[in-house]
């Protein structure tokens, strides 16, 4: 990508994009496009085709969607198939009619089966049934790997895809409902310690296994495939390594400094047992995570305290 080339980050104001454009601006990237949602809803077909008419990126980082945690995906599933497939469609497409050079298509290790093998290698997808609790969001992002696919073999563009573990960082959704496990526990420590809490109480067991990258190192990926490759295989982003949700909560109740008790709620769900990706084939390319995840959470939390 050209130092002055017209990059459209999809999505600048959410965890992934909002690092995207961090780490662009880093790097001496000064043709920066980006829209609000209350500017561009990337769900109106219309507005989505008027904006790349007028705009022209030559890059796109596709980072919009509609995410969430367990009960987020359980309770809205209409929504996250819609608006994500309504996006994706939009965006990529669009790209494809006004000549984008290249896009990133930002996908989620939730599109492998439930109970695949660990770690999760990228041919296992479309290998065995989903995790039912998000189910239609993975069946969208599985959409969206097939688009970008299709449009390179049919059309001869240079789509890609990144399937990463589960992110955590600045500009995270610490809502205690519908965000991701990480965020909710920042901010349940948090608020536990403040308020001389006896306990924090965790959802589910505590024994599932999750792999957390930090979004920095997202990001990083995310630039370093746009630079450094071209072709119909997508690529899973992690650390390769992953702790029981009780471990992880113990680290930020150690950061934290809360001095009370752990409890578990086990009329909440667990959801899948393990989601470890092998990375191995972005390695392969020389691409590795870099921050590890005690000073990840140290970030994450300080960056929480900070801006709430």
């Amino acid at each position: 990508m050209e130092k002055n080339a017209k990059i459209y980050v999809a999505g600048h104001r959410g965890l992934v994009g909002s690092a995207i454009v961090r780490l662009l601006q880093q790097q001496g990237y000064t043709n920066l496009v980006y829209r609000t949602h209350a500017e561009l809803d990337l769900t109106d077909q219309t507005a989505v085709r008027s904006f790349f008419e007028q705009e022209r990126p030559q890059y796109v980082f596709l980072a919009a969607a509609k995410v969430g945690g367990i009960h987020a995906n359980n309770t809205y599933p209409a929504e996250f198939i819609y608006q994500n497939l309504a996006v994706q469609n939009n965006v990529i497409h669009f790209s494809y009619q006004t000549g984008v050079k290249k896009l990133c298509f930002l996908g989620s290790s939730c599109i492998y089966p439930k109970m695949a093998p660990q770690p999760m290698k990228e041919e296992y997808l479309l290998d065995g049934k989903l995790e039912p609790t998000n189910e239609p969001y993975a069946i969208a992002k599985i959409a969206g790997i097939e688009m970008a696919r299709s449009y390179n073999r049919q059309y001869g563009t240079d789509y890609i895809s990144v399937m990463p573990t589960n992110l955590y960082g600045p500009n995270d959704n610490f809502d205690l409902q519908n965000s991701h496990v990480l965020p909710a526990l920042i901010r349940k420590f948090v608020e536990a310690k403040e308020q001389h809490a006896p306990s924090v109480v965790l959802w589910g067991s505590g024994r599932p296994k999750r792999e957390f990258l930090y979004v920095d190192d997202m990001a990083d990926a995310c630039i370093f495939l746009m630079q450094n490759y071209s072709g119909n295989d997508f690529f899973n982003i992690g650390t390769g390594e992953d702790v029981t949700i009780l471990e992880v909560a113990e680290k930020i109740k150690a950061i934290v400094g809360f001095n009370g008790a752990l409890e578990f709620d086990a009329s909440k769900p667990d959801g899948t047992p393990r989601k470890l990706l092998d990375v191995s084939r972005i390695n392969a390319l020389g691409w590795k995570a870099k921050v590890p995840l005690e000073q990840g959470l140290k970030l994450a939390i300080d960056w929480y305290v900070r801006n709430r």
